[in-house]
């Protein structure tokens, strides 16, 4: 098993324990354990399918026999009237997961549709699009992964697993020119290999990054620059480091930040500002 579905194991047992508690009451109370039944998952709303192998998740670890009929897989396009997917197996697993797979797929479509807007928006241009930290605490595995079903790509998943020196970091070192000295001795001292991306305010902090930043610095990010400086900025930096342009960028000015040709943006409103999308789980019976 992967850490992806590890940390996945761990959020949907969680998340069937914080909603059924002792038990589902409702379907125990008028369902038979031992009835099956059928389900289908239908579309409400247009937009980019993700979830489906989220669902697959929930449903498997309630029954691991569970039949899946899928009609659509992730990143696909959906169209409101048309089905995601069908499921069969008890009736008490259909209803105990419902509401978990419908939150997840929910919410994760919302976050997918938006990043495509994004990249479709950068289609023709260098620049990728990057997700942020802006998530859901606890959910962040899903948000993250419905990002990448959108076509963004994941940017540092936590604290942990990157030096990002930002404004706060910068001015409680002393400095940036502190602050990198700091870290990189740090890295040497555990040993790590931990890349180091650098916050800049100005211009003037751009040239101080170039100007010692080589072989420590692996991005130097550009935050709340305009186009027009980021422009300067990226032709100043001249290739020696990946660079990043953050700060507020939105639908209406993506693409004048990647006409400068910097090698990312960040947008935390993938996340923060997606809608989640219409989707439903209805019951197929016969009578």
């Amino acid at each position: 098993m992967n850490t992806f579905d590890q940390q996945l194991q761990l959020l949907v047992q969680s998340a069937l324990l914080e909603d059924i508690g002792d038990g589902d009451h409702s379907t125990l109370s008028c369902i038979p354990p031992e009835k099956k039944g059928k389900a289908v998952l239908k579309i409400k709303q247009d937009g980019v399918l993700a979830g489906l192998a989220v669902a697959e998740k929930i449903f498997r670890m309630q029954d691991p026999d569970v039949e899946l009929l899928l009609y659509k897989q992730d990143g696909d396009l959906m169209q409101a009237g048309e089905k995601a997917f069908e499921v069969v197996t008890s009736i008490h697993t259909i209803l105990s997961c419902e509401r978990l797979v419908l939150n997840c797929m929910q919410r994760m479509s919302g976050i997918a549709t938006l990043t495509r807007q994004y990249t479709d928006l950068l289609k023709g241009y260098h620049t990728r699009l990057l997700d942020t930290r802006k998530t859901t605490p606890n959910f962040r595995l899903l948000e993250k992964e419905a990002v990448r079903i959108g076509g963004g790509i994941n940017h540092r998943f936590g604290l942990y697993d990157m030096i990002m020196l930002k404004d706060n970091h910068i001015d409680y070192a002393g400095g940036i020119v502190q602050a990198i000295e700091k870290a990189n001795m740090y890295l040497q001292q555990k040993n790590l290999t931990l890349k180091i991306e650098v916050e800049t305010r100005t211009l003037d902090d751009v040239k101080t990054v170039c100007s010692i930043g080589a072989g420590k610095v692996f991005r130097i990010m550009l935050d709340n620059f305009p186009p027009a400086q980021v422009a300067e900025a990226v032709a100043m930096i001249n290739g020696q480091f990946e660079t990043e342009a953050s700060g507020g960028i939105n639908l209406t000015t993506i693409q004048s930040y990647a006409a400068t040709g910097v090698d990312f943006v960040s947008v935390g409103g993938l996340i923060h500002q997606a809608q989640s999308l219409d989707l439903s789980l209805k019951a197929v019976t016969t009578d």
